[in-house]
């Protein structure tokens, strides 16, 4: 593509030593607790049968795919942390980039279907066994996947076919494409727009659904509140959680032009590495069976 630029340089957080020293105390503890929490949840889901229903089936994968998002970026930024010179190959870059959009896809997709199992359990609990059956989890699951793919070869082909002629100072923490494409040295009108219109719509069209399927649900359960519909709603409130943490940042980072827009690096550590931190903690303290089923793994492993 006529690039004259083999390697980009991360600016980073900060320039400031002891700020770098702070971030990588805190993201070091927060990769950490992602790993450790994820793990935790996959583990338990996966060895006790107790919790074999969909819901616990579609957690599990939100957790394979939290540690999959945040080992994308976090190591790198980690490492960078403690660097002089943070630099990184055009291949690798574009490599990240792809992965990050990959499994960032994947996971609206998938938090999208876990608020289509909730609608599903509450607003049709007699047909919930038939609709949400284990082959119907699995193609749910795979159809995001398989998403997540298409969409991240798009953005990694737009990105990979432009012309870098420097500079090559990337002003963010990672390689994405806002922060990418700003640097190419030809007019990327049509293509910022083309990527806004990928991404930005994608997390735009997940969120309105996801929305419209917790106003269903609302709908539905009025005035007739039983301890059934008390639990699904308290899945579904930290749901709400999770997807409004994750979802927000990525409608303002992407449902917009690249070019004429500031950095976005301090927004990015909101669904990077908040989003994957929360997760195992709203799915574990606000869910009593998972609790118990974590303590039962606890005696079991003691003994």
């Amino acid at each position: 593509n006529f690039s004259r630029v083999t390697e980009f340089v991360l600016l980073g957080l900060s320039d400031t030593r002891q700020l770098q020293v702070l971030f990588f105390a805190a993201f070091f503890l927060a990769y950490a607790m992602v790993l450790l929490g994820n793990l935790l949840i996959i583990v338990t889901v996966r060895t006790d049968p107790k919790l074999s229903s969909p819901v616990y089936f579609l957690l599990c994968n939100l957790s394979f795919i939290d540690i999959c998002c945040t080992s994308v970026t976090s190591p790198r930024m980690l490492a960078d942390l403690l660097s002089q010179r943070k630099a990184i190959a055009f291949q690798e870059c574009i490599a990240q980039l792809f992965f990050l959009h990959f499994v960032g896809a994947s996971e609206m997709f998938l938090l999208t279907v876990m608020a289509y199992d909730r609608y599903t359990a509450i607003c049709k609990p007699l047909h919930y066994t038939v609709i949400m059956s284990r082959p119907a989890c699995w193609l749910l699951v795979s159809a995001c996947w398989a998403g997540g793919f298409l969409h991240s070869v798009v953005q990694a082909l737009l990105t990979a076919q432009l012309p870098f002629c420097g500079p090559n100072e990337i002003d963010n923490y990672f390689c994405d494409v806002p922060a990418v494409i700003r640097l190419a040295c030809t007019d990327i009108y049509v293509t910022e727009w083309l990527m806004a219109s990928n991404s930005g719509l994608i997390s735009l069209a997940c969120f309105l659904v996801l929305v419209a399927s917790y106003a269903f649900i609302l709908v539905t359960v009025r005035g007739r509140l039983t301890e059934g519909h008390w639990k699904a709603l308290s899945t579904c409130a930290s749901h709400v959680m999770v997807v409004t943490l994750f979802f927000v940042p990525c409608i303002l980072i992407y449902l917009r032009p690249f070019s004429t827009s500031p950095s976005d690096k301090h927004i990015c550590v909101i669904y990077t590495v908040l989003s994957p931190v929360m997760n195992p903690l709203i799915y574990t303290l606000r869910n009593n069976e998972v609790k118990a089923s974590m303590w039962r793994l606890w005696k079991r492993c003691r003994v």
